[in-house]
């Protein structure tokens, strides 16, 4: 599975979607993305790629986009 894959699967699970929604649009607080389902995709992340994200980093994780940006940062590339 590519880092990409990873990332989107650890929205479709934390948020229960469906291939009909545009992940890559979301923000913070739409499609049920609340301060819960936040935690779980940072806990989801935070597995998948083996890092382990600082406090502001996920204060700052405000959407899908600025989420690749992040992880960034802890050398997760994506292709």
């Amino acid at each position: 599975m590519t880092n990409n894959e990873k990332y989107v699967e650890a929205f479709k699970q934390a948020l229960q979607l469906d291939d009909s929604v545009n992940i890559e649009a979301l923000n913070y607080r739409d499609s049920g993305w609340d301060s819960v389902a936040h935690m779980v995709i940072m806990a989801t992340l935070e597995d998948s790629f083996d890092i382990m994200m600082d406090t502001d980093d996920v204060i700052d994780f405000s959407s899908f986009k600025k989420g690749k940006e992040i992880l960034g940062k802890y050398d997760v590339e994506f292709n």
